[in-house]
């Protein structure tokens, strides 16, 4: 068995119009969401092994304020990517790892809730993570592999799933 994290980037300054979307910050609440989850993934149990993620500049300030001193692989096929993208990444990245974290964005991430979890292991947490899958949204996949070379659609089992607003209401959508 293998564990999956995956990570959503913080909400990003979408006033820096000056700026090309891959170089985008966070804003204010994202740096504060990029916080919270943080804490809650170090809390959380597991020892990730290794980290991915997206080299874009939202991805980097949302690991430095979440889980300051770790020293992720930066792949620049993750900025955007899809699912099959995503999965080859793992595929070829993951290595002896029995756990990896992958940082990036949506709709990505988001998409990879439906292709890892086949539907007889849906579940609650499940039925909350398709609905949306927010800015510094953190979830956790057992998969049923032994490499991650046969990483494959319909291997996982969602068996975590957090979101900034579940754990500081001040950070909840703003109407």
């Amino acid at each position: 068995m293998k564990i999956l994290g995956l990570l959503r980037h913080a909400k990003s300054d979408w006033g820096q119009s000056d700026k090309r979307d891959f170089d985008r910050g966070l804003n204010d609440r994202g740096h504060r969401g990029a916080q919270v989850i943080g804490d809650h993934i170090r809390k959380h149990g597991v020892k990730w092994e290794r980290v991915i993620a997206s080299p874009a500049q939202r991805v980097r300030l949302t690991l430095a304020d979440a889980l300051p001193g770790i020293e992720p692989q930066w792949d620049e096929r993750l900025y955007l990517a899809g699912t099959d993208t995503i999965m080859d990444v793992l595929r070829e990245t993951g290595g002896d790892a029995a756990s990896v974290l992958l940082a990036g964005h949506n709709p990505g991430l988001g998409d990879m809730l439906f292709e890892l979890v086949a539907p007889r292991n849906e579940n609650a947490l499940y039925d909350e993570a398709k609905v949306k899958f927010p800015t510094a949204a953190f979830a956790v996949f057992e998969l049923d592999i032994d490499d991650w070379a046969d990483l494959r659609d319909g291997c996982a089992r969602l068996v975590h799933f957090a979101r900034p607003r579940d754990l500081d209401p001040d950070l909840g959508p703003e109407y």
